[in-house]
């Protein structure tokens, strides 16, 4: 049986940073993506808008995967994790 690989909630190993201050610093890693990694603003905006609807979304936190979804929604390489694709 092959063994699973946990998944780490990467937000909780900033137990010393408040929660204001975490998503600072997580917009400021968005903004400053290079331009070939991340998507478009209406890309963008619309991905998040469909995450916005969503039952999955708890906090800013897909439950599905367990990211924050304005990271990635931001990335052009990521996709939304449902079975059924919101985006």
């Amino acid at each position: 049986m092959p063994e699973k690989s946990l998944r780490v909630c990467r937000k909780c190993l900033l137990y010393a940073e408040d929660r204001e201050t975490f998503f600072k610093r997580l917009e400021a890693y968005i903004d400053n993506l290079s331009e070939e990694d991340r998507t478009d603003q209406r890309t963008y905006e619309h991905r998040l808008n469909q995450c916005a609807h969503c039952p999955n979304l708890s906090d800013g936190m897909c439950v599905l995967c367990g990211c924050y979804v304005e990271l990635r929604a931001a990335l052009k390489v990521r996709r939304c994790p449902d079975v059924v694709r919101k985006w």
